[in-house]
């Protein structure tokens, strides 16, 4: 049975949990608009594209175009978090299972994005996801300075 591993990584914002954690949940339209140079489109295939179970196929780039069909998981409010399901594209072909989950927090006077990934490799010939998680902190990052640049 394939083992469940976890990789996490975390950065400071600048603008606030509430503002990131808007664009992730409901304005993920200005993602490709902030970084068309890492995510061509993302385009919603079943649901509001905003809500649980709601399906998004997302255009990126991480070397070459690649893409990866989502399943919005589990929104968490109050902590200000969201879960997405992998369920189709590139990273399925690598990893039975894949999760990722965006987490806003604020301690003290910083603010902090957390991604965490939850995966199961199809061998272990597969690299752990660290490109992948590099990627989402990145694009994090880069929404967080169209925030602060646009208020």
């Amino acid at each position: 049975m394939a083992q469940t591993r976890k990789l996490e990584k975390q950065a400071q914002i600048k603008s606030s949990p509430e503002k990131l954690f808007d664009v992730y949940k409901n304005k993920t339209d200005l993602m490709p608009k902030i970084s068309p140079d890492k995510l061509r489109s993302i385009e919603v295939i079943e649901g509001d594209g905003k809500s649980v179970g709601s399906v998004r196929l997302w255009t990126y780039f991480l070397g070459d175009s690649v893409v990866a069909k989502d399943k919005i998981d589990a929104i968490d409010e109050g902590n200000k978090s969201i879960t997405f399901d992998i369920i189709g594209g590139e990273v399925t072909r690598y990893f039975a299972r894949y999760k990722a989950t965006i987490q806003l927090v604020s301690t003290g006077q910083n603010n902090f994005v957390k991604w965490s990934v939850e995966y199961e490799k199809m061998n272990e010939q597969v690299p752990d996801p660290h490109p992948q998680l590099d990627f989402l902190i990145t694009m994090a990052k880069e929404v967080d300075n169209y925030l602060v640049q646009n208020p």
